[in-house]
């Protein structure tokens, strides 16, 4: 019924057009648009224009600059942020350790009874000081090195990194540790 509808008001435009001397326009030619301007780039330029002030500026943190001398690890399932408040120090460090003068095997005796003590302890954050490496006798750091490789290896380390420059740069390390899982009482 619609469709009949429909084609009976076109027919009925048709014919009415043509008593008052209306005609179809024949014209099989398109007119081609005005050519669009080339993409610009907008957010790509504002983008660098903030590295650019970044850059000029003489705000940074220096604890995301990395030089390579750097120790880094963090498990996987860490929260980046919390690793992030581990490099900026945020956490206090509830005990410390020196190595400097230890050969490997006292070294690697006193880091697995500190870690021991410390996780009995339900400390969380902790310093170690390893050195640089300048009196040992091929003046490169043996105990850092080792260090990275023995703590990765410890279950309770959670993730690690080299200390800001007032705790000792990259002669120390934070460790955090997990839990023990049991409240102190004191």
């Amino acid at each position: 019924m619609k469709k009949q509808q429909d084609n009976d008001e076109g027919e009925l435009f048709r014919q009415t057009m043509q008593s008052q001397g209306v005609r179809p326009i024949q014209c099989d030619v398109i007119m081609p648009l005005r050519p669009l301007p080339p993409p610009i780039p907008k957010q790509r330029y504002l983008d660098e224009e903030a590295i650019r002030q970044d850059m000029l500026s003489e705000q940074f943190d220096p604890t995301e600059l990395e030089t390579g001398e750097e120790l880094l690890f963090v498990r996987s399932g860490l929260q980046r942020s919390i690793f992030d408040k581990l490099r900026r120090g945020y956490f206090s460090v509830g005990a410390e350790l020196d190595l400097h003068g230890m050969v490997v095997k006292e070294a690697r005796e006193a880091i697995a009874e500190f870690l021991y003590l410390c996780r009995h302890r339900n400390v969380r954050c902790v310093r170690i000081v390893h050195g640089k490496g300048y009196n040992s006798w091929q003046k490169q750091p043996v105990l850092k090195t080792k260090l990275g490789h023995w703590l990765r290896q410890r279950d309770e380390v959670l993730a690690f990194c080299s200390a800001r420059p007032i705790d000792g740069g990259t002669g120390a390390i934070y460790v955090l540790l997990k839990g023990s899982g049991r409240r102190q009482l004191f």
